[in-house]
């Protein structure tokens, strides 16, 4: 059985402290501080009734009798709970009837007992004589000094004589006894429904029963007090009364404000007692604690997986239920989350914020600059157990494991196609959809990936960093292909014909040429094409660009072999030679068209020998 003196609602000291109490007071506020003595020596708080006073204060000295008599303990009919004195019980009763007879004259606001009426005008008064040496933080009353201290400290003197649990306010224990003893004070006077903690009791009042409540008319949000209705209504209107004298930064309540200031002073009142370490906010110190106890409170219906904090479960079960609420705005791809959009938005502004130390190199995203860190420190920790070969990062070594064990777990949904990498199938899938998130922001030029793009970009700065080593040709992308005409290998060859290729990618579009695959549709008038070049060419029949323009004359091209060709009607080059009879040509076509003039020559000539 729980005992208490006084009601945990309260949050005060006895009201024999009452005149120590008023001393403090200033001048606002002071009229209605003696309004309320008066009616308290003369017997009438509250509303004028004698009971409210007899309930609210324990006989005086001069009816001993009197006090012997009401001393006994009482217990509440409702909830069980004992009292030391009959006025202490009738005073918790109210909690049940929700019955408040003391109220603010300055606020309107409503109170169970004149001790918590006194502790609320100070509010209105001002007065805070009572400073935490810490943080510097000014209190009313000693007693919320003394609770507040903790929030540094770290002290939890109440433990709960159950479960062992600990809290640092015995509120907070009366509250969580409710849970082991299934006692519900709060008794709701329109349905009769119970609740553990007054607070339910409000939420049902405000969302059930609303005809005594005030309500927003912009939203119809309902509130139960004046001054919540008046703070958010400034959600509405904009209105940000108090602003920081530092940056100008308004805020809705000066609670915001007060935090808002240790942005700009850097202080940091909440320290762990278990490490030292300090935080701006109380909340972000609550969260620390648990990363000492191991302490997993939320977890996860579905597989059991627990979790620090819930904002981390609610990111977790969109595991299960596929949700994807962030969205890109320039290529409408979907993401789980917002880091991850965030991370994706940079392949579209080409943002880089991460750089090397070294050698300055810029990456998009943090991971990035640690695997090539390693190419600095050597450091490889990662080793394939099939060939040794070495990783600085576990996710390479296990794609590189891929390789050995021919593994593809990424499919296409439209072609059945499989990938190693979810990167090849993100890029795969853009052939399909047609999105080019890539653009030139030279001629807005569109590619389906980066690294395309940025091989582009160089035909506008002419910036050509690859060199070959053999004939000092440069080139605008890596030379290792270049390297192979030099040698004449050719390492992948097809298993149908035997012909030999240079690079895997030819040796893929070839493979075309036997199976008749065409995976290129045209989405307007749905032609298809074996190769992703053909389909690009032929859509420009539909949009009739011509982007590719002579500088000589001003025609234009819808191909850029077409501008080649015609530049040279100008230069008068003829690169193409009949190996018959030794004429050259602008262009091949021009060639094929004069070679089957010596083809009709033949067999004119055969016909006239047969004859």
């Amino acid at each position: 059985m729980v005992t208490a003196d006084y009601e945990e609602s309260d949050h005060s000291e006895p009201e024999q402290k009452s005149n120590q109490l008023l001393s403090h007071s200033s001048a606002v506020g002071e009229s209605q501080y003696q309004e309320i003595r008066k009616k308290f020596d003369s017997g009438s708080a509250g509303n004028g009734n004698k009971s409210h006073n007899n309930a609210e204060y324990p006989p005086t000295s001069g009816s001993q009798c009197n006090s012997d008599k009401s001393k006994k303990s009482s217990n509440c009919d409702v909830c069980g709970k004992a009292f030391k004195y009959d006025y202490i019980m009738r005073r918790h009763y109210r909690v049940h009837t929700d019955e408040r007879p003391f109220s603010c004259k300055m606020c309107g606001k409503t109170f169970i007992s004149a001790s918590s009426l006194l502790k609320h005008t100070k509010t209105h008064s001002g007065v805070k004589t009572f400073c935490c040496t810490t943080c510097g933080k000014r209190f009313s009353y000693n007693s919320d000094l003394l609770k507040h201290t903790r929030s540094h400290t770290g002290e939890k003197p109440y433990h709960c004589a159950t479960c062992g649990k600990v809290f640092g306010y015995s509120s907070s224990l009366l509250t969580h006894m409710r849970m082991h003893t299934g006692v519900k004070p709060y008794n709701c006077k329109t349905c009769g429904k119970t609740f553990k903690r007054n607070c339910h009791l409000t939420e049902q009042n405000i969302h059930t029963h609303t005809t005594k409540y005030l309500k927003c008319d912009v939203c119809g949000k309902v509130f139960r007090y004046n001054y919540e209705m008046t703070r958010h209504y400034r959600i509405h209107t904009g209105e940000k009364p108090y602003s920081c004298t530092i940056c100008g930064k308004g805020f809705v309540c000066t609670g915001s404000l007060a935090k808002h200031r240790r942005a700009h002073t850097g202080e940091k009142p909440y320290s762990c007692i278990t490490c030292g370490k300090k935080f701006a906010y109380n909340s972000d110190l609550l969260r620390h604690l648990k990363t000492h106890t191991g302490e997993k409170p939320y977890h996860c219906k579905r597989c059991g997986k627990m979790f620090l904090y819930n904002s981390n479960l609610l990111k977790h079960m969109r595991t299960h239920t596929g949700e994807k609420p962030y969205g890109c705005k320039t290529c409408g791809k979907m993401f789980a989350y917002n880091g991850d959009l965030l991370k994706h938005t940079r392949a579209h502004t080409g943002e880089k914020p991460y750089h090397c130390k070294t050698c300055g190199k810029m990456f998009g995203y943090s991971s990035s600059l640690l695997k090539h860190m390693g190419i600095h420190t050597g450091v490889k920790p990662h080793h394939c157990k099939t060939c040794g070969k070495m990783f600085a990062s576990n996710s390479d070594l296990v794609k590189h494991t891929r390789m050995h064990t021919g593994e593809r777990p990424y499919h296409c949904k439209t072609c059945g196609k499989v990938f190693a990498y979810s990167s090849s199938l993100l890029k795969h899938m853009r052939m399909h959809t047609g999105v080019k998130p890539y653009h030139c922001k030279t001629c807005g030029k569109s590619f389906t990936r980066n690294s395309i793009l940025t091989e582009h970009t160089r035909t506008h700065t002419g910036e050509k960093p690859y060199e070959c080593k053999t004939c000092g040709k440069r080139f605008n992308s890596r030379t290792h292909l270049h390297y192979r005409i030099h040698t004449g290998e050719k390492p992948f060859s097809c298993t149908i014909c035997g012909k030999g290729f240079v690079c895997t990618g030819s040796l893929g579009k070839h493979r075309r040429a036997h199976t008749g695959e065409k995976p290129y549709p045209c989405t307007t008038c749905g032609k298809m094409f074996a190769y992703n070049s053909d389909l690009l060419k032929h859509l420009k029949t539909h949009t009739g660009e011509k982007p590719y323009h002579c500088k000589t004359c001003g025609k234009s091209f819808s191909r850029d072999s077409m501008l080649t060709e015609h530049i040279r009607t100008h230069t008068g080059e003829k690169p193409y030679g009949c190996k018959t009879c030794g004429k050259m040509f602008n262009s091949r076509t021009h060639l094929l068209r004069h070679m089957k003039t010596h083809a009709k020559r033949r067999t004119i000539d055969t016909r006239l020998l047969a004859q």
